[in-house]
């Protein structure tokens, strides 16, 4: 992850580009700027669950000191991607990240996907992670992450059922380190709720975002275990 010059040395940040040159505009005080150029807020696509107080999400949480804080943005053909660099607060053999942190980032950027485009929280039925060369710790990658073919379709026609996603990371040059397939069940609000522990509030708050959240393929603008 990005070092934010405001943390110590050895904790931890994500941030994200789009893959097109964005606009310039001022970044936030505290975020680094990232590496194509200037990256305005408005860039980043936010997941829904980040409107509530005590979002601690390993993955995406934005206040989880502890955490990753992906942020991701969503490419015009439906994609959405994040960019990152860890640390050696997640380093496996020296010089490496441990490969867990890989199967994480995929799966958070593959869920919030599905969170992206439906309207509604999911949860992680299977993933099938392929590590193709190792992860360097404190080097850029970039992790995107789309719909197959015919999950495409279905979300496009409004049809439920699980949903499958693919994603790669990839190094800045390019070159594919790891790949990642998984299967998700979207689940409503209601089946949520027998899931989380959170207050009624909440709930309606996390279900307003969620509907708003839903994006379409064409937009510049996410054992089981659920997906914030």
């Amino acid at each position: 992850m990005r070092l934010l010059p405001t943390e110590p040395a050895e904790r931890a940040t994500a941030s994200i580009e789009p893959s097109t040159p964005a606009a310039a505009s001022s970044t936030a005080a505290n975020q680094p700027e990232p590496k194509a150029g200037p990256l305005g807020a408005d860039e980043y696509q936010p997941v829904p669950w980040s409107t509530l107080p005590d979002h601690r999400c390993f993955g995406c949480s934005q206040t989880n000191a502890s955490g990753l804080r992906l942020r991701f943005a969503t490419r015009d053909d439906g994609a959405i991607e994040t960019l990152f660099r860890l640390d050696r607060t997640f380093e496996s053999y020296p010089g490496i990240v441990h490969g867990g942190l890989i199967g994480v980032i995929c799966d958070e950027t593959m869920g919030n996907l599905i969170v992206l485009r439906t309207g509604l929280t999911s949860l992680t039925i299977g993933m099938r992670l392929r590590y193709v060369n190792a992860v360097r710790v404190n080097a850029e990658y970039r992790c995107t992450a789309r719909l197959t073919d015919r999950s495409r379709v279905a979300v496009d026609a409004g049809a439920g059922g699980l949903l499958r996603t693919e994603s790669e990371v990839v190094d800045a040059d390019g070159t594919i380190v790891a790949t990642a397939t998984a299967t998700y069940r979207p689940i409503s609000m209601d089946g949520a709720r027998a899931h989380l522990t959170l207050t009624a509030d909440a709930f309606d708050r996390a279900e307003a975002s969620l509907t708003a959240a839903v994006t379409s393929p064409n937009s510049t603008q996410s054992q089981e275990h659920l997906h914030p």
